[in-house]
């Protein structure tokens, strides 16, 4: 009777084990990783997709997410990605425009007014030509977030005109038509991935560098900068990319359950974006650096110096890109 009772708790055991086993199985677990710090808005937003995704795969799909440069910086993921050793990753489009330089024809210099007109473009016409271009590259698009207007900072000197940037030393992404703009401006551009940065301008190494203002809150460069504009030189798009091949193989209900979670997801954290830009001015101010606005006359001169790049990225990518970036902008 003994062994009769042990053998039906093991059968039991074995029956349960092996059900928790199959239910596990069954639930596909995905990573994402970025290189922004934990409370930046993209990085909220990617907890707001892990909750979406939940909901919307009804508990099939779940997901890891790693800020914070948890799997390495902007540059390695992009590796990472194409490996297909990670699934998924949201960074600045700069990372990529060197695997898919179409991606230049939205980072030309003072084009967009503001992020209205940015999204217009980026949601439209456009956006579905460099989808297509990052896919042929093995990637999918999955969607735009804000980054921001992009703006320096330095330790030399307040920027009044353009004879302000002569000879800086400005870290800036790893996307020619930035260097290219900044060289322009008769600045020394230096590309650099941004976690190297705090310690380069800490140590001199540079003077100066440009992002968004929540990004330099975040990244506390107000401790190691002095000076603060509004040059609002580019605006910035995150892009939430997927390796193709990894994508393509979740069964179409599932593609679907991750797209509409991840739709959610940014368009909440457009919504937080636009809180997060004034508060992070504010905030830097706060913290005692010197802040100097951009006048109408300065920002035309800076215009008129960094016009050529337009036709410089036209050479690079062709002109239906360039061409229909201008024309959306019109509109």
């Amino acid at each position: 009777m003994k062994k009769r009772i042990i053998s039906a708790t093991l059968i039991v055991t074995a029956l349960s084990i092996f059900a928790f086993t199959s239910t596990a199985l069954a639930v596909k677990k995905v990573r994402i990783s970025g290189n922004f710090p934990v409370e930046h808005s993209s990085s909220l937003a990617m907890e707001v997709f892990k909750k979406e995704l939940d909901k919307e795969s009804n508990g099939n799909l779940s997901v890891d997410v790693f800020p914070a440069m948890q799997l390495g910086g902007a540059g390695e993921n992009v590796d990472q990605i194409r490996s297909g050793a990670l699934m998924m990753t949201w960074l600045s489009i700069a990372y990529l425009s060197r695997t898919v330089p179409e991606l230049e024809a939205v980072s030309l210099p003072f084009i967009f007014a503001d992020r209205e007109q940015a999204f217009k473009v980026i949601d439209g016409h456009v956006g579905d030509l460099l989808n297509e271009k990052l896919k042929r590259k093995g990637f999918i698009a999955l969607g735009y977030m804000e980054l921001g207007s992009r703006n320096v900072t330095n330790s030399k000197h307040p920027l009044k005109s353009v004879a302000d940037f002569k000879g800086l030393k400005i870290r800036l992404q790893p996307n020619e038509t930035h260097l290219n703009t900044f060289r322009a401006l008769g600045a020394n551009p230096v590309s650099m991935d941004i976690k190297e940065l705090y310690q380069a301008l800490q140590q001199k190494v540079l003077d100066g560098q440009e992002n968004p203002f929540a990004v330099i809150k975040a990244k506390n460069f107000n401790e190691v900068q002095k000076y603060l504009s509004d040059t609002g030189h580019f605006f910035d798009f995150i892009i939430v990319v997927a390796n193709k091949s990894r994508f393509e193989a979740l069964k179409p209900e599932q593609q679907e359950a991750l797209t509409k979670a991840m739709n959610t997801a940014i368009t909440w954290q457009r919504n937080k974006a636009i809180e997060d830009d004034t508060a992070s001015k504010d905030e830097l101010i706060k913290r005692g650096m010197q802040f100097d606005p951009i006048s109408d006359t300065f920002r035309a001169e800076l215009q008129s110096k960094t016009a050529h790049i337009i036709d410089d990225v036209r050479k690079k990518v062709g002109d239906e890109l360039v061409d229909s970036v201008l024309a959306e902008i019109k509109k």
